[in-house]
C-alpha cells in the first residue's frame, strides 16, 4: 500500500473513531486529552498520526462504545444497503397507552446545551431550550398516533445518535419570517432511521421495526443550528437488519 493510500486510511479511520463518540472535534479533542489543533492536522491529513497511537486510540474508544451501547442499549448499525440505522433495544414505552408526553418533556431537558455533530457533513446541531416543547407538544406529535407515536416517543433514548446519522440535507427559507430571529438563516431538514424491537408473547425477538424520521433544524441569528423537532415518523419496513 502507497504512502498516500495509507494516509488516506488513516485519515478515514481518525474520523470514524469520532464519529463512534458522537463529538465535534472540540469535544473529542477535550475527551481524549489531545490538542485541539492536533486532531485537525490528523483529520486533514497534514500531520502523521504514529501507527501505534492510532491502534492505541482505536481500542480504548471501541472498547468505551462497547461498554456504552450495552448500558445504553442503543447502538449503530448498517444494513444491506449501507445506510445507517440507529438501534433502540431498552424501549423506555413499551405499550401504546402509556404514554406521558410531560415526562417526555422533563426528560429531554436534559439534553438542553449539548452539542452533536452529523458525520455525513462535520455540522453542528445544538439542543436549544425549544426542542422539549416542540417535539412533545407540537402539531406534528398531535397528529402521529399509535405504532408511530409510540416510535417517537422511544426517540428521546437515542438523540445524539439520530443527529450522528443523519442524512440527505435539505435547506428552506423561513417563509413569512414566521420565527424571526430563530430561523434567521433558514430551515434544514435531514433523514434519519431508527428500529425497535418487536417481540412474541414469550418475550422473545421477533424482527425490528424500521421507522424514517424527518430531523428538523432552524438556523438561528447566533451562526448555529438548533435541532427543533422530529417529524413525520413513520414505519419504513418490519424486516429485521442484521447485526
Amino acid at each position: 500500500m502507497s504512502d498516500e493510500n495509507m494516509l488516506e486510511q488513516q485519515i478515514q479511520e481518525m474520523k470514524t473513531l469520532r464519529e463512534l463518540t458522537g463529538l465535534n472535534r472540540t469535544g473529542f479533542a477535550k475527551s481524549q486529552g489531545i490538542p485541539l489543533r492536533t486532531v485537525e492536522e490528523w483529520e486533514a491529513g497534514r500531520r502523521k498520526m504514529p501507527d501505534y497511537l492510532l491502534r492505541l486510540l482505536s481500542y480504548k474508544i471501541r472498547m468505551e462504545q462497547s461498554a456504552t451501547s450495552q448500558n445504553k442499549n442503543v447502538s449503530i448499525i448498517r444494513d444491506e444497503n449501507g445506510k445507517s440505522i440507529v438501534i433502540i433495544n431498552d424501549l423506555r414505552f413499551k405499550s401504546r397507552r402509556s404514554i406521558e408526553w410531560n415526562e417526555i418533556e422533563r426528560y429531554l431537558k436534559e439534553y438542553i446545551g449539548q452539542c452533536y455533530e452529523i458525520a455525513e457533513t462535520s455540522e453542528k446541531v445544538y439542543i436549544g431550550p425549544d426542542f422539549p416543547d416542540e417535539f412533545c407538544h407540537s402539531e406534528d406529535k398531535k397528529n402521529v398516533k399509535g405504532a408511530n407515536e409510540k416510535a417517537k416517543a422511544n426517540m428521546i433514548l437515542a438523540i445524539g445518535e439520530l443527529i450522528q446519522i443523519a442524512t440527505n440535507k435539505a435547506a428552506t427559507e423561513d417563509y413569512d419570517r414566521k420565527h424571526k430571529s430563530r430561523a434567521k438563516y433558514g430551515w434544514y431538514r435531514y433523514d434519519t432511521r431508527f428500529g425497535i424491537p418487536v417481540y412474541n408473547e414469550e418475550g422473545e425477538l421477533e424482527r425490528y421495526n424500521i421507522y424514517l424520521a424527518r430531523m428538523l433544524v432552524r438556523c438561528d441569528a447566533d451562526g448555529r443550528s438548533y435541532l427543533y423537532d422530529f417529524v413525520r415518523t413513520k414505519k419504513e419496513t418490519s424486516s429485521p437488519p442484521k447485526q
